[in-house]
């Protein structure tokens, strides 16, 4: 790459577009702009690509990137080259469904183009689950699960359990378990505690108790591990680390040997799954469609794609979730004291087949 100092760089990338603006570039300085060249003018190119690199893969929202790249014509060319897109940050990909627009939608698939495996996960599910284009919502998904990113392979094990997408007979519960079984090697928590769930149930694999015990305790180990490094002032009663056989009427064992965990602040949703939730709650007409109903859990967001998908609490029958992982995060926020059995929560419109297997 050669720079407006006329000296040799080793190229940052290798498309087109970038190659094109580098000549359009030497042309200028042919001109008259020669002479009135500032200190900015003078860095050379790549190192102008390695700051907006570091700053699209940092950035704490879209504004922080953009606002640079309004700055100036230069900026604008480099930021919006392959090199910096593929580098982009989950925080700096996070739009908001109530600013959804043409533009939004182009930006995004531009970033999943260069490869940028947030930016196909998150397209994915938008176009999956809210513009209805089930195919390629997939197809993106599974491009940023081929480049091992974790929430795309944890979603597309729950679009396998459930058969979005398509009918009651698409489920394919090995598939799922084995998507499940990479993310969760891979440290997505839910992956895990799906995954425990499972083994505890025998759910698309061979049933095994005591193995489904340790994936529980060990995702809710590393929930309560996430929390304290989010917030290293939190005060951990002694209790949750410690078992005590000898424990007093009134008292409960070890929440990290329990199927739910501790009952630590809620963990921030993903912004595709924020995306979601936004999406059928503030914008009118974006329902799910007629008798479809959205997870119970306030941070997933997903819709039903067919009536009855999703499996209803098996006690109160109020509430349903696409997953276990969500199921056990709504019941510590908010349905552990909600719940309440009933003899009949059958809806009259619902017939006898409507009842989802239970796990």
């Amino acid at each position: 790459m050669r720079t407006r100092r006329g000296l040799c760089y080793p190229k940052a990338t290798d498309d087109d577009e970038s190659v094109g603006l580098l000549k359009r570039r030497k042309v200028e300085l042919d001109g008259d702009f020669v002479g009135r060249r500032d200190f900015f003018d003078s860095l050379p190119d790549d190192l102008v690509l390695s700051v907006l690199c570091k700053l699209s893969s940092t950035a704490g929202c879209s504004s922080d990137f953009v606002n640079v790249l309004m700055t100036c014509k230069r900026l604008n060319g480099l930021g919006m080259t392959s090199f910096v897109l593929s580098k982009a940050c989950r925080r700096m990909l996070a739009v908001k469904a109530k600013n959804w627009s043409e533009s939004s939608h182009r930006f995004l698939k531009r970033c999943a183009d260069t490869g940028n495996a947030e930016a196909c996960f998150t397209l994915g599910m938008i176009r999956f689950y809210c513009l209805q284009n089930r195919g390629s919502g997939a197809s993106l998904m599974a491009k940023a699960a081929i480049a091992s990113h974790a929430p795309a392979l944890y979603s597309l094990a729950v679009v396998q359990f459930n058969g979005s997408g398509g009918t009651k007979s698409d489920k394919d519960l090995r598939a799922g378990v084995a998507l499940c079984a990479r993310a969760a090697f891979l440290g997505q928590i839910d992956a895990i505690r799906e995954l425990g769930h499972c083994l505890q149930d025998g759910y698309g694999v061979k049933k095994n108790i005591a193995e489904g015990r340790r994936f529980l305790i060990q995702a809710n180990a590393r929930e309560l591990a996430a929390v304290l490094v989010a917030c290293p002032t939190a005060v951990v009663p002694p209790s949750w680390l410690a078992w005590s056989p000898h424990r007093q009427g009134g008292e409960v064992g070890c929440p990290l040997l329990s199927d739910f965990g501790c009952n630590v602040p809620s963990p921030e949703p993903h912004p595709a799954n924020r995306f979601l939730s936004d999406w059928f709650a503030d914008r009118t007409g974006n329902v799910p469609g007629p008798g479809l109903r959205l997870c119970s859990h306030t941070g997933c967001g997903r819709p039903e794609t067919r009536r009855h998908e999703f499996r209803r609490c098996s006690v109160c029958g109020a509430v349903n979730y696409c997953s276990r992982a969500c199921q056990a995060l709504d019941w510590k926020l908010r349905h552990k004291v909600e719940c309440a059995p009933v003899e009949r929560w059958a809806d009259g419109d619902v017939d006898g087949g409507a009842m989802e297997e239970e796990r």
